[in-house]
């Protein structure tokens, strides 16, 4: 892995900031941009400011994956440069304290499991650190810069661990927890996250928090004497999504101490107070609302004395901490609300919250040193990039895309709100080709979740399904993040009713307003939008195609085969003990023979998280009903999607799909 140190040799330095591309006429967009497309994250600014450090993910269509690297831009926007180009991944790039090194992890050289890289600035290469057991997956420096905190992934049983060495053929997998799936990391045995001390003279390291629970989230006092952290018990029965924070001393052997008891999740990430008195995090809600909880922000005292004091009540928006303010009388943090977010500071003696960065965007991440903020940032018209905040505006400093984006022509994207037949407002958005006026051929894209929300970002999906001539219209149906609370827990163990209720209704105005050709709509999601599909066609046939990726209908049959167990058990009761309402939610498959929708289903092979047999099940059931219907299944892929060439392939697929039955006829 070749390292280039800041100012001695910049390997791709963009344009800056204030400088005009020559005018060229612009293209459409197509399915094959993924490929030019880079995926910027984890901006993270240097401890003096005169740095952001990120990361930018580039498809390569040889070899049908994505490599990410770290890059640095300097602070004025006038220099950015790459910093790692090896052919394997590197990510969560780290300053330490003091400004000597430049972390990150990377699997290179390891086969599986990242390991620590130190890149020193003074000059050389990057060296590897750590060559830990199961690999790192996140991490922490000390304030003195001598020590950092590793959250380590280990399997805690040593004798599986030497009978899966001393044999080739792969053991048995032997299942004795109750909930024992989850998508990517597959069927859960005795792997943990625990915490580890890494000596940065001496690279050693030493465990610091072991046992049965799941540890991460760490981050040091100011003092550097203690880490505050995240600690999950295992799910078992009447004990799920639970999480806690913890405080230990920054010594091997020291004891933990539970600084919260909730019965639902308190979460990171974690900040101290300057003065290294409070902890501040945020509280969800009791555990039956898992999929609907909406993130408050929360103090603890470090010491253990005192109540949590929820701060952000009155908000009723969901938040995430990013740093207490200098004087220690605020907390930083970024706000979902209403198809943005935005970055904002809650003042801590009585919840007010005052706005650093708003407008219709979507603020992924943000970083602070003193004096200097720096965030990730996305429009409707604009991918993810690094943006330096200066006196409530943005000022590029990372132009990733901005060779793509002078090359293609853009959808026009507005705000869009309705009302269901029940009166409830239901707000959305509308992508069109720029300059077209008049009712179009109509695509209801359906976000998943429910917890989530189609926001101001980007979406290359989008815009390419718009480049081919249609309008698409994105809705935030009840169970939708940023309208609150109540507006997320409406459709508690009722799915497929206010939601479906919402995107029709959405439509309905879509239609009365004369942007949407009423004889040629079409409807599709992945996730839970692909499940709300299934119950939109079974409720209409007003839909000319429809595409369910990753989605299901018959809840039976889904029961202990997903990662969502807890959930069901808590939300809707054990099938047996509630049948009825099992019945109720599985009716689209139940009365399949209502569905007319010509529909594609789709979905990754080993999907943990919505298993591809909900597709299967659906499609089976069409074709012997004899609708037309199609099944896609992706190999290996888990819920999302990560193969580059599948990503371009499932976009045009949805195209074809709706030229093929939403545009038959249309002028």
């Amino acid at each position: 892995m070749r390292i280039r140190l800041p100012g001695l040799l910049l390997l791709a330095a963009l344009a800056p900031a204030n400088a005009q591309l020559p005018a060229k006429p612009r293209r459409a967009l197509t399915a094959n941009d993924l490929y030019r497309l880079r995926t910027v994250s984890d901006p993270r600014v240097s401890p003096e400011g005169a740095w952001v450090a990120y990361t930018v993910s580039t498809p390569d269509s040889t070899k049908d994956k994505s490599d990410s690297d770290v890059w640095m831009s300097s602070w004025d926007g006038e220099t950015t440069l790459r910093v790692t180009s090896s052919p394997d991944g590197e990510s969560k790039p780290r300053f330490s304290p003091d400004g000597r090194w430049l972390a990150f992890t990377s699997g290179r050289q390891e086969g599986k499991g990242a390991q620590l890289w130190l890149l020193d600035r003074r000059g050389g290469e990057a060296e590897r650190v750590s060559q830990v057991k199961g690999g790192v997956t996140d991490y922490a420096w000390s304030p003195d810069s001598k020590r950092i905190v590793l959250v380590v992934d280990e399997d805690i049983d040593s004798i599986a661990r030497k009978d899966s060495a001393e044999h080739k053929t792969p053991k048995p997998i032997v299942i004795d927890r109750y909930q024992f799936k989850q998508d990517i990391s597959g069927y859960l045995g005795s792997s943990r996250s625990h915490l580890a001390l890494f000596d940065v003279s001496s690279h050693r390291v030493q465990t610091l928090v072991d046992g049965v629970r799941d540890d991460d989230a760490p981050v040091w006092s100011p003092d550097g004497r203690r880490i505050a952290y995240v600690s999950r018990p295992i799910a078992e029965p009447g004990k799920t999504f639970d999480a806690d924070v913890y405080v230990i001393d920054a010594v091997a052997g020291a004891a933990p101490r539970a600084l919260t008891d909730f019965a639902g999740p308190d979460e990171g990430p974690l900040a101290w107070s300057p003065d290294g008195k409070w902890i501040a995090f945020v509280r969800g809600d009791e555990p039956k609302f898992y999929a609907y909880h909406t993130l408050r922000l929360a103090l603890v005292a470090a010491d253990g004395s005192g109540a949590v004091r929820v701060v952000s009540d009155k908000l009723d928006r969901g938040v995430e901490v990013v740093s207490f303010g200098e004087d220690g009388a605020s907390v930083m943090v970024l706000v979902t609300d209403d198809r943005s977010r935005v970055l904002g500071r809650v003042r801590l003696s009585d919840g007010a919250l005052s706005m650093v960065i708003a407008g219709s965007q979507v603020i992924g991440a943000a970083s602070v040193a003193p004096g200097h903020i720096a965030v990730l940032s996305s429009t409707a018209e604009t991918p993810y990039e690094v943006y330096a905040v200066e006196r409530g505006t943005l000022r590029p400093l990372s132009q990733q895309n901005r060779p793509l984006m002078s090359q293609v022509r853009l959808a026009v994207t507005s705000g869009f709100s309705s009302k269901s037949k029940d009166g409830t407002e239901v707000h959305g958005m509308i992508m069109r080709p720029a300059d077209v006026q008049g009712p179009l051929p109509t695509l209801l894209i359906i976000h998943g979740g429910p917890k989530g929300q189609d926001g101001w970002e980007f979406s290359l999906p989008k815009q390419v399904y718009v480049a081919n001539g249609y309008q698409v219209l994105s809705v935030n149906y009840r169970g939708s993040d940023g309208r609150g609370s109540a507006y997320q827990k409406a459709i508690f163990a009722d799915w497929g009713n206010k939601e479906v209720m919402d995107l029709l209704g959405a439509v309905d105005e879509a239609v009365r307003s004369g942007v949407a050709d009423p004889n040629h709509l079409g409807i599709g999601g992945w996730s839970y939008g692909g499940i709300l599909t299934d119950y939109t066609i079974g409720t209409t046939p007003r839909f000319k195609a429809a595409v369910s990726g990753a989605g299901s209908a018959l809840w039976y049959g889904i029961y202990g085969t997903d990662e969502y167990i807890p959930q069901y058990d808590l939300e809707l009761g054990a099938p047996w003990k509630n049948k009825a309402l099992w019945d109720k939610l599985s009716w689209p498959f139940f009365q399949a023979e209502k569905i007319t929708t010509p529909t594609l289903f789709m979905g990754g092979q080993s999907d943990f998280n919505v298993p591809i047999m909900g597709g299967e099940q659906m499609y089976q059931a069409l074709r012997t009903l004899g609708v037309s219907t199609q099944l896609v299944i992706y190999p290996s892929q888990f819920h999302g999607l990560t193969v580059p060439s599948y990503l371009v392939d499932r976009m045009n697929r949805y195209v074809a799909w709706y030229d093929r039955y939403v545009k038959a006829g249309s002028k």
